[in-house]
């Protein structure tokens, strides 16, 4: 096979790839891609376009040798009976020889109304994708006032793959930004703080809710991005839960009782990401943990669950509502006012249902039924 110079005009073909990709990342740029990649190929215009294969109607994107009176025509009228009618393979380069009868198709409307009088005799094109909605991408090429012949057919086959990974690219990053807005969108929608943490409990993201948190100062706080409980047993606690696996943490079901200067309780859940989690919040691939705040409040179908799931009798219910809401046995018995040997006596009979030792157990159970997804 002949081989083929990599300069034709000003543009060299290394040069002319690297340009492509950077479109890639860049989609700005294609029109001055498109310029670049028709100075290669030495042809009069090229474009990029799309054809809805159902309906024939044709949209450039990006353009250049063209006037744009004749773009307009393309989108309006002439689109429905250019030669791609018929489209050729996916990454064949094919002029409309290849596709029809030429003698006859320079009779019709695209050839003598919309192809001739901008002293062109040929398109060349090549499909770089189809998709499932009868749409496809393509690269085409008007040689001027001559047919597409092979080494201008050769060039074309040079570049249409690399123009191809590049819209793919473009594609690919287009959904993992769509994606990942909406997966803000959808975390600002919930009443719970979450924060997205990497394996050095580092955050990655934080919704409305875990800012508003943040800023209270409290305890929770934000230290050089890296999230800090201010009771230094509750951030040990934390610390022990990334320490154990240094990629993300391995146990499930991870519940820490924390609690607010106002006396306040909250809990945070941990949420081991697995892999599969991570790729699909783009924006947040390095996290590993997604960590959820909540205020500890049985409201009244909470309370009647965790009672009919411990047959919890109704004054040992109010006992671990008031030990949840209040604190330790002296502010349960105030709050209920009943003796504190009373209050213990629920307690111990509390423990026993639920299979707890500790207060700070009891806070956990009661955040289980408290749907720290509530929006």
């Amino acid at each position: 096979m002949r081989q083929i110079s990599p300069v034709h005009g000003t543009r060299k073909l290394p040069d002319l790839i690297e340009e492509i990709y950077d479109a890639a990342l860049e989609p700005a740029s294609w029109s001055d891609v498109v310029l670049s990649i028709n100075d290669f190929f030495g042809s009069k215009a090229c474009g990029l376009i799309s054809k809805d294969t159902m309906s024939q109607v044709g949209l450039t994107h990006h353009y250049c040798g063209v006037d744009p009176h004749y773009i307009e025509l393309y989108a309006e009228t002439h689109s429905r009976f250019d030669p791609l009618t018929i489209l050729p393979p996916l990454g064949k380069v094919a002029s409309i020889p290849d596709l029809l009868c030429y003698d006859e198709y320079r009779k019709g409307p695209f050839y003598q109304e919309w192809l001739r009088p901008q002293g062109c005799v040929d398109v060349a094109n090549v499909v770089l994708e189809k998709s499932s909605s009868n749409s496809a991408v393509l690269l085409t090429v008007l040689p001027g006032a001559r047919m597409l012949d092979d080494e201008m057919r050769r060039r074309i086959s040079l570049i249409a793959p690399h123009v191809h990974r590049a819209l793919l690219i473009n594609k690919t990053i287009d959904l993992k930004q769509s994606e990942a807005a909406t997966f803000a969108d959808t975390l600002d929608g919930l009443s719970a703080g979450v924060f997205l943490v990497d394996a050095n409990c580092r955050i990655v993201h934080a919704n409305t809710a875990g800012h508003d948190i943040l800023r209270t100062d409290d305890f929770l706080r934000s230290i050089n991005r890296q999230l800090i409980a201010r009771d230094g047993q509750s951030n040990q606690a934390l610390r022990e839960v990334f320490a154990d696996n240094g990629d993300a943490p391995g146990a499930k079901g991870i519940a820490l009782p924390l609690t607010a200067h106002d006396g306040e309780r909250y809990v945070v859940h941990v949420l081991p990401l697995k892999s599969a989690a991570r790729a699909v919040i783009g924006m947040a691939y390095k996290a590993v943990a997604a960590l959820f705040v909540r205020k500890v409040a049985l409201d009244s179908p909470g309370g009647e669950l965790v009672a009919r799931t411990f047959s919890l009798t109704p004054a040992e219910l109010r006992v671990l509502l008031a030990i949840v809401g209040v604190g330790g046995v002296p502010e349960t018995a105030a709050a209920l006012g009943i003796a504190e040997t009373t209050v213990k006596s629920h307690l111990r009979r509390v423990f026993c249902k639920t299979g707890s030792s500790r207060q700070a157990d009891l806070v956990k159970i009661a955040a289980g039924f408290s749907n720290p997804l509530t929006s």
